[in-house]
């Protein structure tokens, strides 16, 4: 009976949890640059039922009955939420007419988990990667992140215009005046080691191997849009579709679990006043 309570209380925590995940892919569905998370479910181990009982063998002193066991089957334990998966596929491009905005193209890449990102500079100095190229210029000239990060070049420094107009061509390289300068743009060899930070920044994960210059690796195709920006993977539709699935699985496991409670109310009300 009481296995039976954890497992269903373990499926309203997982649904409620992967709700959570699909919530938040909705609120970011206009956010550009945004990547999906896709949650991935697990089962806890089965456990292997046995009873216990007794065999006597006949001895001169009346018998010895040694354990036995025999086995009933398996009991699943539950399921969890394991992760959230963030879904680097391309997101659709939107003109926005702004010349601070940035899309960013995977064209051949050497790799098939492989993927680009911008480089830029988080509030405490430390290199982050992003998918959201709605750039704007900073009261002091620099091009920053609408959360104000400084946007690097390829050498690793915040990009100053001094205000000025400029223009991005295909190859990433943002002329202003007689200066050109490169964009810093990172290449992921396996997507899946990219950890989500918050405001759309990512970094390689504890055992991933750092991001490269994506100019200095081999096979790598990029285009950078100007007056564009990317937008978020996430399809609305298909998001609410799973939202109801998950909410529908949460309430079975719900009137699961009542069941369970009135099974063992019941139980603790009746059984004590036979005899």
């Amino acid at each position: 009976m009481l296995r039976g309570f954890n497992t269903a209380a373990s499926g309203m925590i997982a649904n409620q949890r992967m709700q959570e995940t699909l919530s938040n892919n909705i609120a970011n569905s206009d956010t550009p640059g945004y990547k999906a998370d896709q949650g991935t479910m697990r089962a806890f181990p089965e456990l292997l039922l046995q009873q216990m009982g007794g065999e006597t063998i006949p001895t001169s002193n009346g018998g010895l009955t040694l354990p036995t066991q025999k086995e009933l089957g398996t009991l699943n334990t539950g399921v969890y939420m394991q992760e959230a998966v963030p879904d680097f596929s391309q997101g659709d491009l939107r003109e926005t007419g702004n010349t601070t905005d940035l899309a960013l193209l995977n064209g051949n890449l050497p790799d098939d988990e492989g993927f680009l990102f911008f480089n830029v500079q988080n509030s405490d100095g430390e290199v982050r990667q992003t998918r959201n190229g709605n750039f704007t210029v900073d009261g002091e000239g620099f091009l920053t992140t609408n959360q104000g990060y400084y946007v690097l070049d390829s050498d690793g420094e915040p990009i100053q215009t001094d205000g000025m107009e400029f223009t991005v061509q295909e190859n990433g390289i943002l002329e202003m005046g007689d200066e050109n300068v490169q964009l810093g743009l990172a290449y992921a060899a396996n997507s899946a080691d990219m950890v989500k930070e918050g405001d759309g920044l990512f970094i390689p994960g504890e055992e991933a191997d750092p991001v490269e210059n994506a100019r200095d690796v081999d096979g790598v195709n990029f285009e950078v849009r100007q007056n564009h920006v990317e937008g978020s993977n996430v399809d609305p539709s298909r998001t609410m579709t799973e939202m109801m699935n998950t909410y529908r699985t949460f309430e079975m496991n719900q009137r699961a679990l009542k069941a369970y409670d009135q099974s063992m109310q019941k139980t603790v009300n009746e059984v004590g006043k036979l005899g």
